[in-house]
């Protein structure tokens, strides 16, 4: 009897999942009811970001179970011979023009030449196609070229970087008519036009689908014609990088069409259009005065501006499609430029804090010997080896085709952010060396600049708090964005059947990365899949990463449906589900990078280091959420035995591994170079970083000499006393005459090293109130909303 009726219970429940029809009538139709009411509401400018972009390795870590054999198979990415040829041409020649000093402290400008030598040089058309007049540069080369001159002027690779992003090069490039191609893209390839893009204003800047901006469709005068249809456009906008010094505008607005002249519909949506500066009406030309950085930046208004609707990006046809525009190009300075720049600031700050730390002597031993400065530069050496790989694998997606959106908006936040760690690092680890201004200091201006990229293209904080997971939990899911969508059908039959076939897989891959994640927490990730041709020493890493994508993919699931429409406002838990993804494509970065570097051994601390830092991170941050989830009586210990049945394992990197790095940095060699590759290393015997790189050469050679003079000092052959020891080692000969002068030597260089610069009283500036110092006129009265500068024609004096 029992028997019977656990298998009549078996068959009617064995119908009730199985038999689709039933299914949907039992289950599927009443959860889809449930689903719309819990579902988010999702504004237009909300959905056009999700619809943007594509989904590239982030899909395979939402998974729960990434297939790293695909993403080992990715090719290399690489320059091509014209590529490398520009690098050493053309960028190094404009780095060796460059003096950030003199650039940021005088001029705040670049120089007229510098600005010439850039639109000469094809500078502003790197991703304009050859066919246009363009570089027709790779993502790659983008990347390299900004970060190299990052290294050497924030001033220059900010300019650079502009017209290569989110601009009107590259909007027109995938929106433009053919007209507006052809006409434009030649000009701005050849720096004839000096573009800017205006999206945020006073009242729109992270919500900038809120835009104010408007413009009105109606009729009026151009080029003579009295009835042109067109737009009368009212805008204020800020914070726009060239704006001052551009010539062409590219602007985001609302258009609408109260008349009805274009049809219908009276809000027509953000609209996008290109518009010369010297348009009647434009106010254009004030600077913002960005930390002490001196690339163009600052508003722009207007009001009642009369444009033609020739001049909308992609015609009439792209009316309305504004904000899709924005979006789907985005990628471009989210996952190039940014990065690119924030890589540079870490590679220069590990390049020179090696050096430094090996030079600068304290309590007769090199400060980097000392555990913690070591701590600094493992930080350094870690987060820099880490960064460079997630901008490289990034932007070879980019070159493969990809746009991927979720992407770019890890490695904006994370690398903006290591970048200011390493550097906030660096500037601890010189100290006094790194605090005074002056043209000897070659980290000061990247501190002052790193807040910055911190700030634009989405700040930071948003972008941890509400995008990373935000976004990627619908775009990357392989299930939530099918049901998304078939609860929106207006088509009750259709949406049924796509509810309910999103929904069975839902369930099933939910179930399984729930066993996978148990499984793999009790036998500590050893038996997840992982590449067999990685090599013994990261083949255990491969096997975390799965396991916390198990972990990550079953966490998102239950977040998502026991939080629903409030996952929204829970930032804190989002940051934390963003963090884990963010981690988990950094390593695969990283991992990808040391394979397709051949797996230089020499090079195992700085990738040990790194990996293990972010295992602990995810696992931080893992804590965290389980600690801060709704329902923590039963739900959250569940979901915690879930991913840590046998408890929390990974410790951060240990102190011997942080000696380990830190070594590598102190002396010269391969691992050093290959950290450190792509910036630009000046030629000048005077240059600081090149004195810093003598130094450090010397540093070394010299070492052996002074431990000779150590010992004997120490066996009581020489007295200590620093002019006697040397004369009384060389009577005795412990030291010869070339090591002596190798010694004269190494002094001379330590103390141009840790020398800083100083200036007179009044910073070589003469009062303005002195006769001498009236060269120059100024305004009696500034603006309301100026400053009145220093007379710019009174150098400053070293």
């Amino acid at each position: 009897m029992i028997t019977s009726l656990l298998l009549t219970l078996l068959l009617v429940l064995g119908v009730a999942l199985l038999v689709p029809q039933v299914r949907r009538a039992l289950i599927s139709n009443r959860l889809l009811k449930v689903f719309r009411k819990i579902l988010p509401q999702i504004s237009q400018t909300e959905q056009e970001a999700l619809d943007a972009g594509t989904v590239w390795w982030d899909g395979d870590l939402f998974s729960g179970k990434p297939d790293w054999n695909k993403l080992l198979a990715y090719p290399k990415p690489k320059l091509s011979t014209e590529e490398k040829a520009f690098l050493a041409g053309p960028t190094e020649e404009l780095c060796e023009m460059l003096d950030e000093w003199h650039i940021t402290r005088e001029l705040n400008d670049l120089p007229p030449h510098v600005w010439q030598f850039i639109k000469d040089n094809g500078f502003f058309g790197m991703i304009i196609p050859k066919q246009y007049g363009g570089l027709g540069f790779s993502a790659l080369a983008h990347s390299e070229v900004v970060m190299k001159i990052s290294s050497r002027s924030g001033t220059a690779a900010v300019s650079v970087m502009v017209p290569n992003s989110l601009g009107p090069a590259e909007l027109l490039l995938h929106y433009g008519t053919e007209e507006q191609k052809n006409h434009y893209l030649p000009r701005l390839a050849k720096g004839l036009e000096v573009p800017c893009f205006a999206l945020t204003g006073p009242d729109a800047g992270s919500d900038a689908g809120s835009i104010p901006d408007f413009g009105i469709v109606c009729h009026g005068e151009f080029n003579g014609d009295q009835n042109v249809l067109g737009m009368r456009v009212t805008w204020e906008k800020r914070y726009i990088t060239l704006g001052p010094v551009a010539t062409l505008l590219g602007l985001a607005f609302k258009l609408h069409d109260p008349d009805g002249l274009l049809g219908d519909e009276k809000d027509l949506g953000i609209t996008l259009a290109l518009i010369p500066t010297n348009t009647p009406g434009i106010n254009i030309g004030r600077r913002h005065f960005p930390l002490d950085a001196a690339f163009q930046n600052g508003p722009n208004s207007g009001k009642d501006v009369f444009i033609p609707m020739e001049w909308i990006i992609g015609g009439r046809e792209g009316i309305g499609y504004g904000w899709r525009m924005l979006m789907n190009c985005l990628a471009a300075g989210r996952s190039i430029s940014l990065p690119a720049t924030s890589t540079g600031a870490a590679k220069l700050a590990a390049r020179t804090s090696g050096a430094y730390s090996r030079v600068r002597v304290q309590f007769k031993t090199p400060i980097g010997r000392f555990e913690g400065v070591e701590e600094a530069l493992a930080r350094i050496g870690g987060n820099t080896y880490m960064m460079d790989a997630a901008r490289v694998m990034t932007a070879g997606a980019v070159d493969l085709g990809e746009k991927p959106s979720v992407i770019s908006a890890i490695v904006k936040y994370h690398l903006t952010e290591r970048g200011r760690q390493a550097i906030n690092d660096a500037m601890d680890v010189h100290g006094g060396k790194g605090i005074c201004l002056g043209p000897s200091n070659y980290l000061g201006r990247n501190y002052q600049h790193i807040p910055v990229s911190i700030t634009v293209e989405g700040a930071n904080i948003l972008t941890r708090n509400m995008i990373i997971f935000g976004q990627g939990a619908i775009r990357c899911h392989p299930y939530v964005l099918k049901e998304i969508r078939a609860a929106n059908n207006s088509n009750l039959a259709r949406a049924s059947v796509e509810f309910d076939h999103a929904l069975m897989g839902h369930i099933v891959f939910s179930m399984g990365n729930g066993i996978r994640s148990l499984l793999h927490g009790l036998t500590g990730g050893y038996l997840a899949s992982a590449p067999g041709s990685v090599g013994p020493e990261v083949h255990g890493y491969y096997s975390q990463l799965t396991r916390f994508s198990a972990a990550f993919a079953l966490l998102a699931d239950i977040s998502l449906l026991v939080l629903g429409a409030s996952l929204k406002r829970k930032e804190r838990l989002s940051a934390r589900l963003g963090d884990i993804l963010s981690m988990l494509y950094l390593c695969s970065a990283t991992l990808k990078r040391f394979k397709d570097d051949d797996r230089p051994a020499a090079d195992l601390p700085l990738l040990h280091w790194s990996i293990q830092d972010a295992l602990y991170r995810m696992q931080q941050a893992f804590d965290g959420l389980l600690d801060n989830f709704p329902g923590r009586a039963f739900g959250a210990r569940l979901l915690r035995f879930l991913v840590f049945p046998l408890g929390k394992s990974f410790s951060p990197p240990s102190d011997e591994l942080g000696h380990k790095v830190a070594k590598l940095m102190l002396a010269p060699g391969e691992a050093r170079d290959r950290l450190t590759a792509g910036i630009y290393m000046p030629a000048s015997a005077d240059e600081p970083m090149n004195v810093l790189e003598q130094a450090l050469q010397c540093a070394v050679v010299s070492e052996a000499v002074e431990t000779k003079l150590r010992a004997a000092v120490k066996a009581g052959r020489i007295p200590a006393q620093r002019d006697e020891k040397i004369t009384a080692a060389l009577k005795q000969r412990v030291i010869t005459t070339n090591e002596l002068e190798l010694m004269g030597k190494m002094d001379h260089l330590r103390r141009r090293v840790i020398m800083v610069d100083d200036f007179p009283p009044d910073f070589g500036l003469r009062l303005r109130t002195e006769p001498e110092a009236t060269t120059v006129t100024h305004n009696v009265e500034p603006p309301e909303t100026g400053f009145t500068a220093i007379d710019s024609n009174k150098s400053t004096q070293a």
